[in-house]
């Protein structure tokens, strides 16, 4: 009984303040603030309990929400160990960028509403960490899209924030239906939508499932964590405030994705396994190109975001979920860092976000220059930090399972390298290149407090033996598979080599700049093709345009005439139409009337002439 308390109030303590902060605190921001952040620490301290005291014990509770005839829906909780993971994720990430909040939003004359979006956020997420069924996920799946488009449209009144916030949410809502539409077939097929249950009767019949119903559940995960074709809303969506590009863009929202393809991974066959891989190291490779051409921090970083969670989607489709849960702990670290870091620096440039209008930082913001750099090669696989152990563990499962994908891959990895260390020289080395950067000063405790402990957990985050068991026991399988594979030697020269190559090329290229992109001089063709993005932005924009609206256009008409018309009004609906149409002949002009009046003496006449016959 008194886990079932524990996890009740851990979901029910980021409604309840939410609630309140909504309804009775809209215009009482500091107390707002101090309410979501108190939650956050009650979130973190109930989450703690939960993982120290499970051990290898999985926790599962179960109600009936909803029961018609035979079919029964159920609420129901499952705490094991990969829950117990994103738990910890979430709840300490979350907490950090709380108290990060503090400080970057002090002046906000909407912190109510900010932090009581935090709070539906948070919310969301512990449900589809916690849920037992896949209809439950689905409800909180679309909580957590409806709470980031309010958070991504936070500043509203700006037209950036607001076309982001909405191609967030329709982008996302294409990939949610067909997650819906793989529920349906789930249920259809196997009976069931327990996870339990699933697994069982899976294990106990293969053929249950089939490659498409693995696909239509995999649009989940395509939409939420950004992925071909669906990944254009995430570079937009950080016009919203930084924290939140660093708590949904960067450790939480982003990752469900892949939680989501870890709870079901017994869902897929080969054949859909093999298709997330290749798109996996097809967009690591891609959002690299992308963010080689960004002048806008927050750009790069969410580029960064892409190509990380392709790492996890290619791991995840080479038969390694266990280091895709492993990448999604170690990225949710040091990707936190840099946007928190990246937060410091907008907040101290008075939001300025152009890269090439910063430099000489790291004079003015020791502790963010610091923490920064240590994010950036966490990122780039630098031996002994967090990224190089989860990171090397894909490549090496690549190089030994998929030599296309590791090749792709491995290029992903050098691209990594050299932009992140483009964004680093860039913006804290050399001299300042504004009255911006030039009287930028450290930022408070609020916001230097969090970049160090995340600092500390992207070097020593890797080490997985420094972790409970109880977060680490889905992970461990794979990471000793992964270490008994043949070829560490090799993988560590490679690895090194890469992140030496990005960083002494990024060295050369950017170690001075002025306020114009070195690579549009000197590569100019190369830079408008990695500016470009494939054009996929302006691809959507003429199919919504010349295609889909249209046929949305069509439809409504047939609608009204036939649906609304015919069927629903009858007699009423003709009539109507005909006044309708009758309508638009009374213009009021003469020579309009004379027209019409001189056509249908002509047709009348050649009608009563028998031309036509009798």
């Amino acid at each position: 009984m008194e886990k079932e308390i524990v996890v009740f109030s851990l979901l029910l303590l980021p409604l309840l303040s939410a609630f309140v902060t909504l309804f009775f605190l809209r215009n009482s921001g500091n107390i707002a603030s101090l309410l979501s952040v108190s939650t956050s620490a009650g979130i973190l301290v109930f989450s703690l309990f939960l993982i120290f005291t499970g051990d290898k014990e999985v926790f599962s509770w179960q109600a009936v929400w909803m029961k018609m005839a035979s079919w029964e829906l159920t609420f129901g909780f499952l705490i094991d160990a990969p829950a117990r993971l994103l738990l910890f994720v979430v709840s300490f990430v979350g907490f950090l960028i709380h108290i990060f909040s503090l400080g970057y939003m002090a002046d906000d004359d909407a912190k109510a509403r900010y932090f009581g979006g935090l709070s539906i956020f948070m919310f969301s997420m512990i449900g589809i960490t916690i849920a037992d069924n896949l209809i439950m996920i689905f409800v909180f799946w679309e909580l957590v899209g409806f709470s980031s488009y309010l958070l991504i449209s936070h500043y509203f009144k700006t037209e950036e924030a607001s076309k982001a916030s909405r191609k967030a949410f329709i982008v996302n809502r294409v990939g949610d239906f067909g997650f819906l539409i793989g529920i349906v077939l789930t249920y259809w097929s196997v009976g069931t939508v327990n996870l339990t249950e699933l697994a069982d009767m899976i294990d106990f019949d293969p053929t249950l499932v089939t490659t498409a119903i693995g696909l239509a559940l995999a649009c989940g995960f395509i939409g939420k964590s950004a992925q071909f074709p669906l990944h254009v809303w995430l570079p937009d969506a950080m016009a919203g405030p930084t924290p939140v590009s660093a708590l949904i863009h960067a450790a939480t929202m982003v990752a469900a994705g892949i939680y989501l393809l870890l709870r079901i991974d017994f869902m897929f066959t080969p054949q859909s396994l093999s298709l997330i891989a290749i798109l996996g190291a097809c967009m690591g490779l891609y959002a690299g190109f992308c963010a080689l051409a960004q002048r806008d921090i927050k750009k790069i970083l969410a580029y960064s975001t892409l190509s990380q969670l392709g790492y996890m989607a290619a791991a995840f489709g080479l038969g390694m979920p266990g280091i895709a849960l492993f990448h999604l702990m170690t990225h949710a670290f040091f990707k936190a860092l840099m946007f928190l870091g990246s937060g410091s620096v907008i907040h101290a440039c008075h939001h300025e976000q152009d890269i090439f209008k910063y430099g000489g930082l790291r004079k003015k913001m020791p502790i963010t220059a610091i923490t920064f750099l240590i994010g950036v090669l966490a990122i780039s696989g630098v031996n002994f930090l967090s990224g190089y152990f989860s990171k090397d563990a894909i490549l090496l499962g690549a190089y030994n399972n998929n030599m296309p994908i590791f090749l792709l891959l491995y290029a992903g990895a050098i691209l990594t390298s050299f932009y992140m260390f483009r964004l680093y020289f860039i913006t804290f080395e050399g001299d300042s290149r504004s009255s911006n950067s030039s009287h930028a000063h450290e930022s408070s405790i609020l916001m230097t407090g969090p970049l160090i402990l995340l600092a500390v957990l992207s070097v020593f985050g890797g080490f997985h033996s420094l972790y409970p068991y109880s977060i680490v026991e889905s992970i461990i399988p794979d990471i000793e598979r992964v270490g008994a594979m043949p070829g560490h030697m090799w993988m560590i020269v490679l690895g090194t080599l890469a992140w030496v190559i990005g960083c002494i090329s990024a060295k050369l290229f950017f170690g001075k700049v002025n306020q114009v992109d070195p690579l549009s001089e000197k590569v100019p063709l190369f830079f408008a093709l990695c500016s470009s993005k494939l054009f996929f932005d302006e691809i959507y924009r003429f199919y919504v345009n010349r295609i889909q609206d249209p046929f949305c256009r069509f439809i409504e008409v047939m609608e009204l005439l036939f649906i609304s018309g015919l069927m629903v009004r009858g007699a009423a609906g003709i009539s109507g139409l005909f006044a309708l149409l009758g309508k638009t002949f009374y213009t009021g002009k003469i020579h309009s009337y004379s027209f019409w009046f001189i056509a249908g003496t002509i047709g009348f006449l050649i009608y009563a002439s028998g031309i036509f016959g009798n």
